[in-house]
């Protein structure tokens, strides 16, 4: 077919395919050069100084000098020397053959991957950084000395040591039982709760129950150790199993009753307690137990009446404190004061009153006192405060007497806000004179300070406070009079 001179012009100016020319370059030939250049640069980041100390590997990374990189260096040298001299045969017309590749003392491949531990290659943006780095040469492999740490060839003692000190660490070729128990009592040996505690669990997940026990049965440190661990986990179900094999029945019986805790409907807790009465605890602890049981059942029945009353909202009380939290579950200080606060003026015969409470649960005296001067002074029932000191003999006389003194009823009525004249009763009550004048000084009960003076007699000291007083003020003058007073005969 004959195609014109324009038509040959389209044709190679369209098609995908282009013309022999000898400025042509082969794009193997290209990469090749482009590689070279690569691996030339590197000398411009590494000091002349360190070239001794590069680890020099072939293209293919392996280290020069090495018995594989010998053979594959016979092997391409005699390879080469047959290629050349087909080459000189060949057409210089011809398309390049693939060159082979000349050795080198870089790896380009680690160059690109980056640095992945000391002493390989930097990264690229390393390289290219301010930072100077000492070390080149790429990881070819880890020292075998690192990979200890991850075999199985560690005796009993080492083992236990490398526990001690963090290092990981496998247990589980430790197969047989006399292994396993020498590893318990080289632990132990060690003194070292950790490696003990870290042992027991491995020793708990692959060994039985009943071996495990009749093991920790003799010795006794890891056994205490296994009692705390189990009891730090909250794992009740095997320190249960624990304490039936060894026969400890009051320990046995405090951790079932420690189960309540997880408890938190109040009726399911009530009838827990109530399983608990008959375990085997000693006599101090079945008191506790029971009295834990009646306090919770009332409790309940308080909560739902108390509730009922909140939302009709027919008592004053509730109206105008209303309720911050619920009482279930609550210590029994915590209910008295509550039964103190709400039901002060109930009848005995009533759950919730406070006198109920205090025969129900023999609470002393004085912490029954402590508790409803609280309340009631919160409530700033001041007669209700007097009537709680105010006793009578069999003559009919009353007299304010306080368990727990009269100094501590003064400092309860002040953190409560009582008037001055509530203060200075209960002050004069105070027996001992500097205790007394301390307290009124304190929160300033001028007419105590002044009569307690003048029944010392102390003008000095009276002479003193008329300067704590404000000028003009009654107390001024009474204190002007006691001065002024010739039938007083002053020590001082």
């Amino acid at each position: 077919m004959n195609r014109t001179k324009g038509d040959e012009e389209e044709y190679w100016n369209s098609s995908k395919f282009k013309a022999f020319t000898f400025d042509d370059e082969d794009d193997e030939l290209s990469q090749l050069k482009e590689s070279k250049r690569a691996v030339n640069s590197l000398r411009d980041f590494v000091d002349d100084d360190d070239e001794d100390d590069l680890e020099r590997v072939s293209w293919t990374g392996e280290p020069v000098g090495s018995i594989s990189w010998s053979i594959k260096e016979t092997a391409g040298n005699s390879g080469s020397s047959h290629e050349r001299e087909q080459l000189k045969n060949r057409n210089s017309f011809s398309t390049y053959t693939q060159l082979p590749k000349p050795p080198s003392t870089y790896s380009l491949s680690s160059f690109f991957r980056g640095r992945t531990r000391p002493g390989s290659f930097q990264s690229l943006s390393d390289a290219l950084s301010d930072t100077p780095a000492k070390s080149y040469a790429p990881e070819l492999g880890r020292p075998k000395g690192e990979y200890r740490d991850y075999s199985n060839d560690w005796s009993l003692s080492d083992t236990v040591r490398r526990l001690r000190k963090g290092k990981v660490c496998s247990l589980e070729r430790f197969r047989s039982l006399q292994d396993k128990i020498q590893l318990l009592e080289e632990a132990v040996s060690m003194h070292d709760g950790n490696v003990i505690t870290a042992v027991l669990i491995f020793l708990k997940r692959t060994l039985s129950k009943e071996i495990l026990f009749r093991e920790l049965e003799v010795r006794q440190v890891a056994l205490r150790h296994l009692i705390h661990f189990l009891k730090e986990i909250g794992d009740q179900k095997l320190l249960l199993d624990l304490f039936r094999f060894l026969d400890r029945t009051e320990e046995l019986a405090l951790s079932h009753y420690r189960e309540h805790l997880t408890i938190q409907d109040p009726e399911k807790r009530k009838e827990f307690l109530k399983t608990c009465i008959g375990l085997p605890f000693s006599a101090e602890d079945s008191a506790h137990i029971q009295d834990h049981y009646t306090l919770l059942e009332r409790q309940i029945i308080i909560e739902a009446n108390d509730r009922h009353l909140e939302l009709a909202g027919q008592t004053e009380v509730f109206r105008k404190h209303p309720r911050k939290a619920s009482i279930l579950n609550m210590p029994l200080v915590t209910t008295l004061f509550y039964s103190c606060f709400y039901h002060y003026t109930e009848a005995e015969g009533t759950f919730s009153s406070p006198v109920n409470l205090k025969k129900t649960f023999k609470i002393p005296d004085k912490q029954y006192v402590l508790t409803a001067l609280a309340a009631r002074a919160k409530l700033r029932a001041w007669h209700d405060v007097d009537a709680l000191f105010t006793t009578k003999n069999w003559l009919g006389y009353t007299k304010k007497r306080a368990p727990i003194g009269f100094h501590r009823v003064v400092e309860i009525l002040h953190k409560n806000s009582a008037p001055v004249q509530i203060l200075q009763e209960y002050v004069n009550l105070v027996e001992d004179v500097d205790t007394k004048l301390n307290l009124a000084t304190k929160f300033k009960c001028h007419d105590v300070v002044i009569d307690t003076c003048r029944d010392l007699k102390d003008r000095q000291q009276l002479l003193a406070y008329r300067s704590k007083v404000d000028k003009g003020s009654a107390e001024e003058e009474k204190i002007d009079a006691l001065l002024n007073s010739s039938q007083i005969r002053w020590k001082n």
